[in-house]
Order: C-alpha cells, then structure tokens, then sequence
C-alpha cells in the first residue's frame, strides 16, 4: 500500500491564498502534479482584510493575472457585490475597476475550483521544515510528521510566519481572522539562509449594519462596466448592494490623540514596519494633521451577513478607544462592532535574494510569492504566485522562463521593483510605479499578455479563440475610421457632451481625437458602429486620443530595451571592473543583476557605473539576451 505520508509531487506549493491558488494553478495548467498544502482548508482564498479585488492599479493586476490564464479575476466576477471604475474623471493611464466581493461566496467558489482542478492535490496541514541537499530543495515535512518531496516548492505563506496580533497591549500568537499561525517554517528558511524581516498591516473592524444610519452617509453605487474576466459572459450584476461614504471629524481626531499614549504603534509595542501608503488611523491623524477630515467607506462583507467592513479606520487601538472612535462618525454613533479592529505582525524575507523568475539566488528549486516577499494586497499576490508557480514548472520541464518586463505589465513592474529594488515596508502597487502607464492600462491586459500566455501553455483554446476574435474586432473598428460620418452624427454626439457643433464633417480618425469622445457615445449616434463591439471601439478610440502620447512611448520603450536585453554574465567579478565605485561593485555583487536595465535601476548604481559596465560588454564580455 502506497504510504500517503511520504508522496512525490513535482511542485509543493505551501500556503493557499491568492498567492498560492495561482501558483498551484499555473502549474497545473503546465502538467506539472501539485500538490497544495493549507494550513486550513477554511482558509483557501479568504480575504482576510478588506472585502474588495482591484482599485487603483491592483484592477491592472487582476486583469493581467486573468490574461495569463489565472483565478482571482474569473472568480471576483462570481462573487461580485458591486463594481465601479475609479479615476472617471482622470486620463485612462489611472483609470481602474475596483469590485465589492462577498467574501464567504468568493471562498467557497474558488475552495470548488481548486478542488476539481486538474493536476492539483489539495491537503490540509502545516509546513514547519524544508528538506534540503547540497543547497538544493527536495521537500517539506508537516508538524504531523508527513514528508512530501518535490524538486520545486514554492513558498506562499502570506502574514502567517509568527504571526501576532495585536490590539491595545493585547498581543495573540495567532494569524488572521483567528486562523492558526505559521510556528516553526521561519526558522527553516532563515536556516536555508533568507534573512527575516518584521512587517506590519492591519484591518479595520466590523460593525452590524442594522446598527448604522444610512441616512446621514453618502451613497456609493455601481456601474455597469466589463467585468474583470474576459472569460466572463455578459450581463452580470454589477451593484446588488451600495457602499456608503461617511467622515471622520474634529471630534474623531481628539479621541485619538487623546488615546495616542494606549496605542501600541506609538508605545513601541508594535515593531514591524508598517505600509507608508495604508496607514492606520492614529498614524494618519498624526502625519496629517493639518486634515479637518478622512474618509470612511462602509463596505458590506456580504450578501448574507451584517459584516460591515470600516475602510479608512484601521487602528490598533484599545477596544474601548475604538468603539468611541467609530461612534463619533456621523450615522455610526449607535454602531455595535461585530469583530475588533487589530494590527499584524508578521515575518517576511529581502526580496533581493530573489531572481526575477521569483526563485530564491540562495537555495536552487525554492520559490517565494506574495507577502512573504514583504508585498501587500491580494493582487500582488497573485501576479507573484502565477509567475512563480509557472516558472517552477517550466524550469523543471527545462524551458526557458515566463518573464513580464516593465514595459510589459505591472506584474514586470511589481517583480522587477521587489528583486532590484527591494523594499523596506509592505510594498502597495501604485500606477505612479509604473513609467509606462499609458501603455500598460487595464483595458489593453489581454492584448499585451495573452500570446505571451498562450505560448507557454498558460491559456486554453478557448480562450486563445476570444483573444484573437477581440484582435478580429479591433481590426474591423480600424478599418472604418478613415471614412467621414454624417455632420448631424457628429454634431448629436457632439452636443450630447456639451461640445461645440461641426460646421463640416470630418474624418472619424479626427473626430475620435476629441475629449470626451467615448465608446457608448459613438454606439448611440453613429450608424457605422452600431453593432461593434464595445471593448473594441473603446480600445481604438483610446489609441486616437491618446496617439501622440502612445508614440512617445513606444519610443522610450524601444530606448530602454537596449539596456534590457544587454545581458550581464552570472559570474561577473565587479570587484575587478575597472573605474567602477565601490559601492556599486557592492550593491551589484549582492543584487546580481541579470542585464544593463536592472542594473540601471540598483539603488547606489549611477549613470557612470552603467557606463563603465557598458564598456565592459561591449569588449565581449556580455552576451544579448534572447
């Protein structure tokens, strides 16, 4: 009888939320037999702090992830409460979809998912040891004492490394929403030589809804937009429950200051460093003190509960501080808080000790995603975990790796940030990070990622088949616009907007240029686009408003490839470089850049040190990158 306590896989991947749901998924889709170990299956996917997948640049993510033939997007459009695109009144650069998710319905969707999926074997218990060889991974042992073997594993423990969770001077071993910490997997990795980092996050409370007056807090509702998914059939619901937006006061902000004392950031209780971009309330009424007022969200937790998640108030603070806090907001001075307000410590590595396929330079087979890699949000997990679940399986089948550039997708932005740069608090993607924006919107993710997908196994046929059809489509919009349309075409969805009428037509390649030209106008007034689809007639229209800004770009891109596909050898002394600064012989002998650009963009490394690396390569030292 085979002995299930000792099995043989070709991938682990240790931690199932969204990090390790598309780690394991990628490499099932590569045929690789995997095996997903939780520490509890209850936990599979939960979105353990805030009920919502997307927002501002974490949409791009989602979209991304889904181009490559992932989860989280297919599965939020399941279990969608409401959806709405942020930045309307910005370019389309900055514009995002944010999506309300119930989040009991989300987990057990995709718990069904990966319990049917093929090449996945699904296992709950809790990773304590790596099981190592000459600096090369071979499996892990359980606290039970089972022993699972593999030549890749891929590590995706999310906040639960010694997790701690603190409230006032309360501190409790334990991880998220009360789930079981990670106790003795620290140790392990920091003896496969990873050096350990102490961050910090928190999450709001949870009040009852039938405890709130709405009436004194402003509406927020959905809109009708493309769903997350290009998977995704339409028509889906897009708002069966509102948000609500209220704010703090001068009331709220003496509460806390008079409480700062009991708060265990300031009483030095808390030592991990926290997110700079998602501070706590405390944190904000102290950094900004100028601010008359912040901005709460109240967001259901779901269809079939109470739960009302405070977005903007997360806190620390005693529970006492907090209930008083909350009930000086107007419309919540009779709310009754459900679940507490805490924040979390947790371990996590130096995300330099990683190669850009997300492999560890320490120990040959081990690979890292999401907040382990000292990241933040459930988007940026699951860019890492696909990524890294891929690149596990194509290096055991010796292919050559999956790679997102910069100029590719905000994946490329987030992993080269992570592996170059670094960082020293929970990293937040943002589309200020990405230098290619316009280029890299939510809109076009399935344009620039799907044949990449494709090629490597990543997407099906039939999704291959809608990638090529929405190409189909773009090109047939395209071939129209060089015609002119009626004036009094024109002219309608020119007043519609408040635009000042033609006193002549002109060509739709013109026409489309004009601000506040959109898709659904052109569908409404325009007889030769009536029966074009949507997403494709916007796409366009978006290449022709923003034309000459895409052409600059296109450029700068072509400009920096040049450093990117300069290669640099593995065994590069920069020691012996001549002309070379001694701290960028440093900087570079530790982060092992891989070409020119990544180099370009160490901390320490100026434009001279590239110069005299260019030197270098150009006497045949380097090679070009395929």
């Amino acid at each position: 009888m085979r002995n299930r306590l000792e099995q043989t896989f070709d991938i682990i991947v240790v931690g199932a939320g969204h990090a390790g749901i598309e780690a394991a998924a990628a490499s099932a889709r590569l045929n690789c037999k995997t095996l997903l170990l939780a520490m509890n299956l209850d936990s599979i996917g939960f979105l353990a702090c805030n009920p919502s997948i997307g927002g501002n640049s974490k949409g791009h993510l989602v979209k991304e992830v889904d181009a490559l033939g992932g989860l989280i997007g297919l599965e939020a459009d399941k279990a969608l409460i409401q959806l709405r695109t942020l930045n309307t009144g910005k370019g389309a650069a900055v514009q995002s979809p944010r999506a309300q998710i119930d989040k009991n319905l989300y987990h057990r969707n995709i718990k069904k998912t990966i319990e049917n999926y093929p090449n996945i074997t699904l296992r709950q218990g809790e990773a304590v040891k790596l099981l190592m060889k000459s600096g090369v991974i071979r499996g892990i042992e359980t606290s039970l004492g089972a022993r699972y073997y593999a030549p890749k594993i891929v590590l995706c423990c999310g906040v639960y490394l010694s997790s701690e969770i603190i409230t006032g001077t309360t501190v409790q071993k334990k991880g998220p929403s009360g789930f079981a910490r990670a106790e003795k997997l620290s140790a392990s990795i920091k003896k496969a030589g990873h050096v350990l980092r102490r961050f910090k996050t928190g999450t709001p409370a949870r009040i009852d809804a039938k405890s709130i007056d709405f009436s004194k807090l402003e509406i927020q509702s959905g809109e009708g937009i493309a769903p997350f998914s290009y998977m995704t059939d339409e028509p889906i619901n897009y708002d069966l429950s509102p948000c609500y937006l209220g704010y703090t006061n001068q009331k709220t902000h003496g509460i806390i200051r008079e409480n700062l004392h009991r708060s265990p950031l300031y009483a030095g209780i808390i030592k991990g460093t926290g997110a700079r971009y998602c501070p706590s309330i405390e944190d904000k009424i102290v950094r900004f003190a100028d601010k008359k007022r912040h901005q709460v969200f109240l967001e259901p937790e779901g269809l079939d509960t109470c739960e009302t998640y405070l977005q903007g108030i997360s806190t620390s603070l005693p529970q006492d501080v907090q209930l008083k806090i909350i009930n000086s907001v107007a419309g919540l001075e009779r709310a009754e808080v459900m679940r507490d307000a805490y924040a979390i410590e947790y371990d996590c590595i130096d995300s330099t000790t990683l190669y850009s396929t997300l492999e560890s330079k320490l120990v040959k087979g081990l690979h890292f995603a999401g907040q382990i890699n000292g990241t933040s949000g459930y988007e940026e997990a699951a860019a890492q975990g696909l990524i890294a679940g891929a690149n596990a399986a194509l290096s055991l089948q010796k292919k050559p790796p999956l790679t997102v550039r910069r100029d590719e997708a905000y994946a490329g932005v987030l992993i080269d940030d992570l592996v170059i740069k670094g960082t020293n608090e929970p990293y937040r993607m943002m589309t200020s990070r990405a230098e290619y924006r316009l280029t890299l919107r939510h809109d076009n993710a399935d344009l620039r990622l799907s044949q990449k997908a494709y090629d490597v196994g990543l997407i099906s046929e039939e999704r291959y088949a809608r990638y090529k059809k929405r190409l189909k489509d773009i090109e047939e919009v395209n071939s129209r616009i060089y015609a002119t349309a009626p004036l009094p075409e024109e002219n309608a969805l020119l007043e519609s907007i408040g635009e000042t009428p033609l006193l002549s037509p002109i060509k739709l390649s013109e026409f489309f240029k004009r601000p506040g030209i959109t898709a659904a106008g052109v569908k409404k007034y325009m007889t030769v686009f009536k029966d074009s689809p949507l997403p494709a007639l916007s796409e366009v229209i978006i290449t022709h408003q923003y034309g000459g800004y895409l052409d600059r770009q296109t450029r700068q891109i072509s400009e920096a490839l040049r450093l990117e596909n300069s290669a640099i050898p593995a065994d590069t002394d920069y020691s012996a470089l001549k002309g070379l600064r001694i701290e960028a012989a440093q900087k570079l002998s530790v982060a092992r850049p891989a070409t020119l650009g990544q180099a370009s963009r160490i901390s320490g490394v100026n434009p001279a040190d590239i110069t005299v690396l260019m030197i270098y390569l150009k006497r045949g030292e380097g090679t070009k990158c395929p």
